[in-house]
């Protein structure tokens, strides 16, 4: 179980009353991403966590190779793998992947990610919830009391950026005309949270022994699991063991021990956790919400790290073009909703297959992955699903500073810096 490591005694100040430009809360995929955006912008950019930076992982850290490779994190990369296994009880199939899977070091990815992000500060606090509007004072709000930990930064912010938004931590309340929710499927800054088994979540549970492999594994058995399945990911000298259901009242720890048992590794270093398999609205009373907690998490997959950095680095395009080019939060709000909203059908399409998969007899599952194991399927189908959220979209970093791929200036700073589903999809 992961020990919480967070400021104590004399360094544990409080963060009350400070004000930034940009408040991120959450410092896991989705918020490191959006504050990389604001890299360089000017804005003060703080982003707060229960825990530190990299501290806790909760799934079985891997990505695809590309997106890793265009976000400048090949260096937490342990083990590329190049081929997928699937396994039901009536059979087997290997495919050769058009492109490659990574599994990272999940502290290292992080700290690589924040290095990436300029002049934002990172302050270790938990989330509570936002203040209601009618209970804020405008004045304490900005003040930037003495002893916050901040002097000399927490006055009230730039001008013209919209009213602030108060958020509630364990360390006081901190305000941000620019609020980002990327907490995960809790939701927290939304008015309805999520509550399992009663959500339209999934639920996962892995172990880390030690081991090795080549390929990325998975099983579609209901002995295992009724309605979801199991992997093991190679990572460098560990392998990553783990069972994940669809169906969020179903448990998944004795699976996951069984799973463990039949490879021959010890089932030690447990981690978990929910994860949505629906969209949600990306924006809601004039808070951005990215990653889990928008439901940017792949259905049928569960894969929620890539779409993570998509929808962070969209969300911060965003913020940027409010903070530099004069965008009104408004606007900014509209564009992201319609952005994330613009997914709806590729989500769903996954969510359909993640509906039927499970339905489908055991023997004629096996004979689909088997016709789907010809090379130009594979390609096809692969490419489909990377395409959905292009790693190409984070190697357009350079157009949200202002400037085109020759290395010309934009005529029009907001045309290249914002986002629209119309621009980016591949």
């Amino acid at each position: 179980m992961t020990v919480r490591a967070t400021a104590r005694g004399r360094a544990r100040t409080s963060l009350d009353g400070t004000r930034c430009d940009v408040l991120v809360c959450g410092a896991s995929f989705a918020g490191l991403a959006v504050a990389r955006e604001l890299a360089g912008s000017g804005a003060r950019v703080v982003v707060v966590d229960r825990y530190e930076i990299g501290e806790r992982a909760t799934s079985a850290c891997a990505a695809p190779t590309p997106w890793l490779t265009a976000m400048g994190l090949s260096g937490a990369i342990v083990q590329e793998i190049r081929h997928m296994r699937f396994a039901t009880p009536h059979g087997a199939v290997r495919y050769r992947l058009p492109w490659s899977w990574s599994s990272f070091d999940y502290r290292r990815l992080c700290r690589l990610l924040f290095e990436q992000c300029g002049d934002a500060e990172f302050h270790t606090a938990k989330v509570e919830g936002r203040v209601d509007a009618g209970r804020v004072d405008p004045g304490r709000v900005g003040s930037g009391q003495a002893g916050s930990g901040v002097e000399g930064r927490a006055g009230p912010g730039r001008p013209g950026l919209g009213e602030p938004i108060a958020v509630r931590t364990d360390r006081g309340t901190l305000s941000a005309p620019l609020v980002v929710d990327a907490l995960g499927w809790r939701r927290v800054l939304g008015a309805d949270g999520y509550q399992p088994p009663r959500a339209p979540l999934s639920r996962g549970l892995e172990v880390h022994p030690v081991g090795a492999g080549e390929d990325l594994d998975v099983w579609i058995e209901r002995g295992l699991v009724r309605r979801g399945y199991a992997w093991r990911v190679p990572a460098g000298g560990e392998v990553r063991v783990g069972v994940g259901s669809y169906a969020p009242a179903e448990h998944v720890r004795e699976a996951t021990v069984a799973l463990a048992g039949r490879l021959a590794v010890e089932p030690e270093r447990y981690q978990g956790n929910w994860f949505p398999h629906r969209l949600r609205a990306a924006t809601e009373g004039s808070v951005f919400f990215a990653g889990d907690s928008a439901g940017h998490c792949f259905p049928l997959s569960g894969e929620g790290i890539r779409t993570a950095f998509y929808f962070g680095i969209a969300c911060g395009r965003e913020l940027r073009a409010v903070v530099e080019d004069g965008q009104p939060r408004e606007r900014a709000l509209e564009r992201y909703d319609a952005f994330s909203a613009s997914h709806r059908r590729a989500f769903a399409v996954a969510l359909g297959l993640q509906r039927l998969v499970p339905a489908l007899p055991p023997r004629v599952l096996t004979l689909a992955l088997r016709a789907m194991g010809r090379q130009w399927i594979v390609d096809r189908s692969f490419g489909w699903y990377l395409r959905q959220a292009p790693p190409s979209f984070a190697e357009s970093h350079l157009q949200s500073r202002g400037w085109r791929r020759g290395g010309t200036k934009a005529a029009s700073r907001s045309s290249s810096s914002t986002t629209s589903a119309a621009s980016y999809r591949a």
